[in-house]
């Protein structure tokens, strides 16, 4: 059993000692232990001090393609050099390195395909009260997008199957975090969660710059994803104001025709609005149809660069 874990790296030649260093050296269940580094684009140091380090596997993008493209770059590589397992962790030591070995427990034991860090974030004293209410919101509501019961949606601390890594497909450029879930809900993969611990914070996050930026990157992403992956969903939903401010226009129409007659009023830019309203609505629910259509379209693709990669 081969587990690779992989570190994305953005100039983190001050931190990457450190993460490297905590790095469990063997773990039960586990034949061979190998770290990869994926550089996108540092301008530092990092790839210097990553051989220095001893670290054998490094793939570098030459130039910033974002956490998305890092995450894929070191997929597709540790699908090439047999891994079994993949571990993802984040290069400024946020998470403990010793609990890789609980997060590969249940893929070992065959119960999960990606299994999730949980940071304790209630109980973190390094995270705000809004940015402790805006991760519990937003795990919350990737939670009923993505049909998992995973608690820390956010975490980039996980362990993926070899079978996950091959369903994987990712379209965002800001982060795969929330992408990797909603397919994995999507596909029926099964995904499951453990408690990890947090070390102390090292820098600020480089994913965003502050919270209206995190907010307008986590919803826009969120909602793209909704959108590509449960499209019939989306627009049937899209539909329903549509067509109840049509059926409210439509009654009022017959009450006051029927109850409140008066020769003196035709009613003409309530109907044209009920018009407007409930074309609007078939519309919405004719984009539903084509979008699973499209879907279904999508899925067969994904089932055949799955079976290219197996």
């Amino acid at each position: 059993m081969k587990l690779f874990i992989q570190i994305p790296c953005l100039n983190e030649e001050a931190t990457l000692p450190q993460t490297l260093a905590d790095l469990p050296k063997q773990i039960d269940g586990i034949d061979e232990i190998e770290v990869m580094v994926v550089d996108d684009g540092s301008t530092d140091r990092t790839v210097e001090v990553a051989r220095e380090c001893g670290v054998k596997h490094i793939v570098s993008h030459g130039s910033n393609r974002g956490l998305a493209a890092a995450f894929s770059s070191g997929r597709d590589y540790a699908l090439a050099h047999g891994a079994d397992i993949l571990v993802n962790t984040d290069a400024d030591n946020q998470y403990c390195g010793a609990d890789i070995a609980k997060l590969v427990v249940p893929v070992l034991e065959n119960k999960a395909d990606i299994v999730v860090g949980c940071r304790p974030i209630v109980d973190n004293p390094e995270f705000s009260r809004v940015k402790k209410l805006l991760q519990l919101c937003g795990s919350w509501a990737l939670r009923r997008i993505s049909k998992t019961t995973v608690r820390d949606a956010p975490s980039g601390f996980r362990a993926f199957s070899r079978n996950a890594l091959s369903r994987i497909f990712l379209h965002s450029r800001f982060s795969y975090c929330m992408e990797t879930l909603i397919q994995a809900g999507t596909t029926g993969m099964r995904v499951t969660s453990v408690d990890i611990r947090v070390n102390p914070k090292t820098r600020d996050s480089r994913l965003f710059k502050s919270i209206p930026q995190y907010l307008r990157k986590t919803g826009g992403t969120m909602l793209s994803m909704f959108v590509l992956y449960r499209p019939g969903a989306f627009f049937s939903l899209l539909s329903a104001p549509f067509f109840l401010l049509a059926a409210a226009l439509g009654l009022r129409f017959l009450v006051l025709v029927y109850a409140f007659p008066d020769p003196s009023r035709t009613h003409v830019p309530s109907l044209f609005l009920l018009s407007i309203s409930a074309f609007a609505g078939f519309l919405c629910l004719l984009l539903a149809v084509l979008g699973s259509l499209l879907g279904a379209n999508r899925r067969l693709s994904e089932e055949q660069i799955f079976l290219l990669r197996q």
